[in-house]
C-alpha cells in the first residue's frame, strides 16, 4: 500500500519499528510515509470521543488507539454507504470454509 499523500511505496524496513505511520482517512486505513508525516495537516479522521488521530480501521469498525472508542465505519462520512452489520460474521464464515474449520 503506498503513502496516501505522495504515492511513495514502502520498502523493506531496517530492523526495528517502521518509520511509516498508519491512519484512517474517510473511514479507510491509510499509510503515511516519513516525509509526509512532517506535514502539519494530514487530513486524517479524528476520534469523536477524544479527538486523537491514532485510529485503526478493521472489519467495518474504526477504533481509537488512545481511548478505545469504537464506531462503525461509515458513521464518520454521511455520504458513504454504511457497512453491513453482519460483515464480520460473513468474513468469519468465509474463513471457516476456506480453512476447513467446523
Amino acid at each position: 500500500m503506498p503513502c496516501y499523500r505522495c504515492g511513495a511505496r514502502q520498502t523493506d524496513p531496517v530492523r526495528g519499528a517502521s518509520p511509516w505511520r498508519r491512519g484512517v482517512r474517510s473511514d479507510a486505513q491509510v499509510l503515511i510515509c516519513p516525509d509526509c508525516q512532517r506535514a502539519h495537516d494530514l487530513e486524517l479522521d479524528a476520534c469523536s470521543s477524544c479527538g486523537s488521530t491514532t485510529l485503526v480501521c478493521r472489519l467495518g469498525e474504526v477504533e481509537c488507539r488512545s481511548c478505545g472508542h469504537v464506531r462503525s465505519a461509515g458513521d464518520g462520512d454521511p455520504g458513504r454507504p454504511p457497512v453491513p452489520a453482519d460483515l464480520a460474521a460473513e468474513v468469519e464464515a468465509a474463513l471457516s470454509r476456506v480453512l476447513g474449520r467446523s
